[in-house]
């Protein structure tokens, strides 16, 4: 079945996509119920109260929602749309919906009906999805409900057109099973704080909103070779799999030009992705072979984070169609990069000034410096939640690699601000004229003058501030971005309202605002300087100065995700009205069963695989051998003759046998954890006893691989996965 896969992606042939230049402004939010269609399907009034929902959160009535749910219907189907979902984010991590008709009969007659209680509302099961206890099995009700801030949208598959409505999802007693109901509330208190903060600088200022660019990494692999691999199959990485001679070591992919094969398929979900507003800009090569990357155009936090869940939804059904499978899995191949998601996060007053943005001379540009040390305080104090939100059995295997920042939550600012920092904490003026960095340039013959960025870029950093923005690297590449963007949000908006709160205790008690803005800002960083670290993040030094400072290195997702019932969560997310004590609970539940479930189909799939997929060739080659010794024998060679066979022979058996037992041992740690009582013993046992046995079992099944004949291995082999386009 191997070399019939292989013979297959062989002989796929690049499929042929159009894309005229000037049709991109006709493609773009073409199945997107717009500012543009709403203007054109709906009255005044109702327009005016639906953008008033999107834009400030005022409610809807019924009314209005009748008259939005009716502009909608006839735009669909003018788009030729049969069916409507809500469409929503569960705790699976992936998206949701139930597909209804428009059609419903009547008197005999086939009637089109779309109500606003249709749009507003609907039931889907709530215990049939993960929701961490909140929902017994018998208690089944629970309910989506339309977000009007983040436009519908016209799914296109190869049968049909339906309408998507993205919706929030709660049970019947309103507790949160989705990952956009927190956010929302966190981007509405983010919102308000920082707002309330803006206007010791900017009176006109009435609004501000999180913005978001992520880069999402992924790797391609033809779809024959995939279906061949158990492992990827049911897991999404390959648990076995030697070395190719040739994989990153040469830098020779990274920017590389694109295969055929793959750019039409990145020009195909281009062109998807432009029909539904979502604008991506950004094409390339990424690291390791088989790897790329697209990012898109920065948006508002709600709607990028919606379009990054749509948008893997549509690569992995274009994917389908050129003979790929798009893999999202943090570390599918071993021994090269993985992939991640960087969060580009920065705040954009309705004024539009970027409250992260430096400015010529940082340290005079007081407003900037607010927000700027705000985020770092912010971040230090609720580090263990940050990492908790990122956390992941498949994440754990990227983070600290060679390509992603360690499991230590820290802050790189670079060289220029780090000395503006100093400088604030020791009073040094800001010097006069212009700033220095905007003279401090690299001058190349032929090129235009460069300036010099403010930071250089720190890819071992798990949170980098990167010019006018933070990025948070950390986060993987199959995660929702909605559940670290929520913590970030909330973390930023509780630490803004305490910035208010102590700026104002001082100015009551006489001290001039800008001296009592810098006092607080002084303080902060003397209380948060502890996880800004400009070195190398992958070094073993690191690792021993953040742990004189104090920080937490939470290298397993178990140990991480119990800072969701810390008592700094539980009080600080509840006094926001983000999540109940109930809610966090349930989300650390959930996230435990998940890694303990991702670990355990592993640990099954490599019992199947060892004793399918790698101890039959490798026995079947090691009969032959002996085949072979026994005939040259029974010729009379020498022992000098044979040593070689022997020698291969022994080698073989003693990684079949050291095969087995290990296979063997790590079914019993199984067991041994499926039979605890808890399911954080569980999970803990998963990572401290079943994870750890499974680069051993990796480490002699590639070496029989290395070994065995290639005609008796059935397993594609990384050559072919990585390198076949």
């Amino acid at each position: 079945m191997r070399f019939k896969a292989l013979e297959f992606a062989l002989s796929r042939q690049p499929i042929k996509v159009n894309r005229e230049h000037n049709s991109v402004q006709e493609l773009f939010a073409s199945n997107v119920f717009n500012d543009d269609a709403m203007q054109t399907y709906l009255d005044k009034d109702t327009y005016k109260a639906l953008k008033s929902a999107a834009e400030n959160g005022t409610k809807i009535s019924r009314e209005i929602a009748s008259q939005v749910a009716v502009g909608m219907k006839a735009w669909a189907l003018e788009h030729g749309v049969t069916h409507y979902t809500h469409w929503f984010q569960p705790l699976t991590g992936t998206t949701a919906e139930k597909h209804d008709s428009f059609f419903e009969p009547q008197d005999g007659r086939a009637i089109l009906k779309f109500s606003g209680g249709a749009l507003v509302q609907q039931e889907p099961d709530a215990s049939s999805l993960p929701s961490g206890g909140l929902r017994n099995t018998f208690e089944a009700r629970g309910y989506t409900a339309w977000d009007p801030s983040s436009p519908a949208f016209i799914y296109e598959n190869t049968s049909g057109k339906t309408l998507c409505i993205p919706t929030v999802f709660v049970s019947y007693t309103g507790q949160a099973l989705d990952y956009k109901a927190p956010l929302l509330k966190s981007i509405s208190l983010l919102d308000k704080a920082a707002t309330d903060v803006c206007k010791y600088f900017y009176k006109d200022v009435n609004k501000v909103s999180a913005s978001l660019g992520i880069e999402q990494e992924y790797f391609l692999v033809d779809k024959a070779l995939f279906n061949q691999r158990p492992d990827l199959v049911m897991c999404g990485r390959t648990l076995f799999g030697y070395a190719a001679a040739k994989n990153q070591q040469m830098d020779d992919h990274y920017f590389g030009s694109i295969p055929d094969r793959v750019f039409n398929y990145m020009v195909d979900f281009e062109n998807e992705a432009l029909k539904l507003g979502i604008p991506l800009r950004t094409r390339h090569n990424e690291v390791a072979p088989g790897q790329y990357e697209c990012a898109p155009q920065f948006e508002e936090i709600n709607l990028a984070v919606d379009h990054n869940q749509l948008l893997m939804d549509l690569m992995d059904e274009v994917a389908n169609r050129h003979g790929f499978k798009v893999l999202f899995h943090e570390k599918p191949f071993a021994g090269i990069n993985g992939s991640g998601k960087h969060n580009n996060w920065s705040l954009i007053t309705n004024t539009g000034i970027n409250l992260l943005s430096p400015g010529n001379n940082p340290l005079s540009n007081l407003s900037f410096l607010t927000f700027f040390v705000n985020t770092i305080k912010a971040f230090h104090d609720h580090s263990d939640l940050i990492r908790a939100s990122i956390a992941s059995a498949s994440n754990d295997h990227r983070l600290g690699a060679n390509e992603a920042p360690p499991a230590i939550m820290s802050i790189f600012i670079g060289s220029t601000l780090t000395k503006v920092l100093e400088d604030l904490v020791n009073n040094v003026a800001a010097p006069k004229g212009k700033g220095s960095d905007e003279e401090k340039t690299i001058s190349i013959a032929r090129i235009p003058e460069i300036l010099l960025d403010n930071t250089d870029r720190n890819r071992t950093s798990p949170f980098a501030f990167t010019g006018n923005k933070f990025e948070l690297r950390a986060v993987g590449s199959s995660k929702s971005c909605a559940s670290p963007m929520t913590v970030l949000n909330a973390a930023m908006a509780h630490q803004l309202a305490q910035f208010k709160a102590d700026v104002d205790a001082l100015i009551e008690k006489k001290e001039k605002k800008n001296d009592a803005i810098v006092a607080v800002l002084q303080q902060y960083l003397k209380d948060s300087k502890r996880v800004l670290f400009e070195g190398n993040g992958y070094g073993d030094a690191w690792v021993k100065e953040a742990a004189k400072r104090g920080l937490s290195n939470l290298r397993d997702t178990p140990s991480a995700l119990h800072a969701y019932v810390s008592d700094l969560t539980v009080n600080v997310m509840g006094e926001l009205g983000i999540f109940t004590k109930e809610e966090l609970k349930a989300r650390y539940h959930i996230e435990l069963e998940d890694y303990m479930k991702k670990v355990q189909i592993e640990g099954r799939i490599i019992d199947e695989i060892a004793y399918t997929h790698v101890l039959p060739p490798a026995l079947e080659y090691q009969k032959k051998v002996a085949e072979n010794v026994a005939s040259l024998k029974a010729a009379g060679a020498s022992k000098k003759s044979i040593a070689a066979s022997m020698e291969v022979m022994e080698e073989v058996g003693e990684h079949i046998n050291a095969l087995k037992t290990k296979v063997d041992r790590m079914v019993e740690a199984r067991k041994a954890a499926n039979k605890l009582d808890t399911i954080e013993a569980q999970a803990q046992a998963y990572s401290d006893n079943v994870n750890k046995e499974f680069d051993d079992i990796r480490y002699h099944a590639d070496k029989l691989e290395r070994l065995v004949d290639d005609t008796l291995w059935s397993l594609p082999k990384y050559r072919e996965l990585l390198h076949i386009k």
